[in-house]
């Protein structure tokens, strides 16, 4: 009796083993799921602001021409009164002094002399009260504005947004996110890859990727096809090459995504490969085998810009040269993402780790994948959410630096401080060069980390700001953010 208990409980025992084992990985699953509502609802938020915030706009831009409509009505009303006021006044002058006039003429005793003028006084008295007839006192303008704003339809479709109609997608697809971290170049063949918004609902049918002719010429399309990735084999070497791609459906086609220019590599040969343009494409697995380079880019949708462009537009002089001498030693662009490996636990990752927000309303510090200890390097940060004037802080740090407090508080972090309205630099607390110029909603900031010179410089919107922030820098340093929940980048 003892033994086939004993084997009974057994197996009951393992069919319990079994469940503990699926209940564990069910957990695993719903931990993973909690982390995944975080980064949807965030995402989410973001495209909900952004469409509640173009309402808004749009609103403001009508109520500035509704204004304007309302002030010319007020100047030609202003206007036609005054004209009234002036003629009045010019009339009543001329019948006064015509009173005047006949006043002293009657008291006159000369009977002969007044006998002389009367008939003359008498037909122009009833000459001027006859311009003083009907509607010479009434006035031309009235004082109401004759303006009534038809507000109800407004009010109407407002109380009806709700989250279904914003879920309704326009049937023509939106344009395509180039996927920069898995974009790259071998020699002279270059790979793009590409996906559709997050939240996009479109079907879409197919893609069409264009190149122009690596001279700047006119783009032409390379692929026509399914796939959101591409090869593109037998460009030429030492190459710069744009790129862009967009979608189509049976509705119509999308507009293009952002443009990423391409460098190709140097020929090793002694002749250049010269095949024609375009030349026949090929599906291949990517391979990440020669990167750009190591300067890089946290925008999702960057639209590519390359040294060659940036040089052209306002920095100052140091930032300026700085990209000129850069461009001359013909370096590339490459990409990197944010590194939820090191990141404090409140910040949130989202779209392919290239947008972070934080659940804490205190700064909380992430950084970014790859660490630069040479060489010239440059990325911009796309400020995506600003909400109540917070202070995020960009910059760099090594990657023992503090994370749960604002970047430039230890000595490990070397930091622009920004709020809307002026910037500071923070290293070991230390703060310093207070400089006029914020940041808002679609705001930019450059960050330029020199190692040649051992400098670091920041930009907002393409302008310097500030002097150069930081010296003397030396050692291996990481592309790093601090921000909390009302900001996302």
């Amino acid at each position: 009796l003892f033994l086939p208990l004993q084997s009974q409980l057994s197996q009951a025992l393992n069919g319990l083993s079994d469940r503990a084992k699926e209940a564990k990985e069910f957990l695993v699953q719903l931990r993973n799921m909690v982390q995944q509502i975080q980064e949807n609802s965030v995402e989410f938020e973001a495209c909900l602001v952004a469409q509640c915030d173009a309402l808004i706009d749009a609103l403001n831009r009508r109520k500035a021409q509704l204004l304007s409509r309302v002030n010319k009505e007020h100047e030609h009303k202003l206007k036609v009164v005054r004209d009234q006021i002036s003629h009045c006044t010019v009339k009543l002058r001329q019948t006064t002094g015509l009173m005047e006039y006949c006043l002293e003429v009657i008291k006159e005793n000369d009977p002969s002399g007044f006998l002389q003028i009367s008939d003359a006084l008498i037909r122009r008295v009833h000459l001027t009260e006859d311009q003083w007839g009907k509607g010479t006192l009434t006035p031309r303008m009235t004082t109401d504005f004759d303006l009534n704003l038809d507000n109800a339809p407004l009010l109407q479709s407002i109380h009806q947004l709700d989250f279904v109609q914003m879920k309704v997608s326009s049937p023509v697809p939106a344009p395509p996110i180039l996927q920069l971290e898995e974009c790259c170049t071998h020699n002279n063949s270059a790979t793009l890859s590409w996906k559709q918004p997050p939240l996009s609902t479109v079907q879409v049918e197919g893609y069409i990727l264009e190149l122009d002719d690596g001279n700047g010429g006119q783009f032409r399309e390379v692929y026509v096809g399914k796939e959101t990735m591409c090869t593109v084999d037998g460009l030429h070497f030492n190459s710069t090459y744009s790129a862009r791609v967009k979608a189509f459906n049976k509705t119509g086609v999308s507009p293009y995504s952002k443009t990423l220019v391409l460098q190709t590599s140097e020929d090793t040969q002694s002749e250049e490969q010269t095949l024609p343009f375009p030349v026949p494409l090929e599906r291949s697995q990517l391979r990440r085998m020669s990167p750009f380079s190591s300067t890089l880019n946290l925008q999702p949708s960057f639209p590519g810009r390359s040294y060659f462009e940036l040089r052209s537009s306002a920095h100052q002089l140091s930032l300026h040269s700085s990209l000129q001498s850069l461009n001359s030693a013909g370096e590339p662009i490459a990409w990197f993402s944010f590194d939820p490996g090191s990141a404090h636990a409140d910040i949130i990752f989202s779209n392919d780790n290239l947008t972070v927000t934080c659940n804490s309303y205190d700064d909380r510090v992430v950084l970014g994948k790859t660490g630069f200890s040479k060489g010239l390097h440059y990325w911009e940060l796309s400020i995506d959410r600003y909400d109540n004037h917070p202070d995020p802080a960009f910059g760099v740090a090594r990657i023992d630096v503090l994370k749960d407090a604002m970047l430039g508080k230890d000595d490990k972090a070397w930091a622009m401080y920004v709020d809307n309205n002026r910037s500071w630099f923070m290293h070991n607390n230390s703060h310093t060069n207070r400089t006029e110029g914020g940041i808002t909603k679609g705001a930019t900031v450059g960050v330029l980390l020199d190692l040649t010179r051992r400098t670091l410089t920041f930009s907002i919107n393409e302008d310097q700001q500030g002097p150069v922030a930081f010296e003397n820098l030396e050692g291996l340093f990481f592309p790093a953010v601090s921000l909390n929940r009302n900001v996302q980048v």
